[in-house]
């Protein structure tokens, strides 16, 4: 028996709606497991991979959920505040993601060991540079004056788009992490496949939200 226009619908947001609901969770217990694991505090290292979990993972997904019309935290606030809600999320993952690198070259100067000689180590710093380009590029929709040549619509097509980029940049960043000495040397068995598939089920959850609030969007604005 064929469903309903409507009736698929009502799925299709549900469906939408639980996988948006998933991508909070994992990524906040994404980001308290890896805490966890490295106890920050116990070396200059060990606030690497937190910081890096938590711009990357919590806090981007975070950000980029913002605009989702079904998962979004904020959805009952207008688009205006949750657009500076978005901004300052973005702002805060980049500057943990500085601060994660910084760390990060400090240690390995203190150890005599070379610098980005893993994939995990180039795609952390591509995508660091990513995130930081991109929040340039949010403070021209946020003052679109400063770009007035440029049509808005476009900006933000540009803008979501550069900005998935960036997020499965981090994501793979983090994925290449989990291969490392460090992470392997301590996280083991079924617990590293579980933690293998969290970046993974973020970052196709991220995808469809963000192809979709740019299509629903364009649906409602005339």
């Amino acid at each position: 028996m064929a469903l309903s226009v409507e009736t698929e619908s009502h799925i299709y947001r549900a469906l939408r709606t639980a996988s948006g609901a998933a991508a909070h969770l994992v990524a906040l217990g994404f980001t308290i497991f890896v805490t966890v694991l490295a106890k920050p505090g116990s070396s200059l290292f060990s606030w690497h991979p937190v910081l890096m979990s938590l711009a990357f993972s919590f806090l981007m997904t975070e950000a980029l959920l913002m605009f989702s019309p079904e998962s979004s935290l904020l959805r009952s606030l207008s688009r205006k505040v949750r657009a500076r809600c978005h901004w300052v999320l973005q702002l805060l993952a980049l500057l943990c993601a500085l601060l994660g690198l910084g760390l990060v070259i400090l240690h390995k100067e203190q150890l005599g060991k070379a610098h980005l000689a893993t994939r995990h180590g180039q795609a952390g710093l591509l995508a660091v540079l990513w995130a930081g380009l991109q929040c340039s590029g949010g403070v021209g929709l946020l003052y679109p004056k400063l770009l007035p040549r440029w049509p808005l619509a476009k900006l933000k097509l540009y803008h979501a788009t550069s900005g998935l980029v960036g997020y499965l940049l981090g994501s793979a960043s983090l994925l290449l992490g989990m291969y490392s000495s460090w992470f392997t040397g301590t996280v083991t068995g079924g617990a590293w496949y579980l933690a293998l598939l969290c970046p993974v089920l973020t970052s196709l959850v991220i995808m469809n939200q963000v192809s979709n609030a740019y299509l629903y969007r364009k649906r409602i604005q005339p």
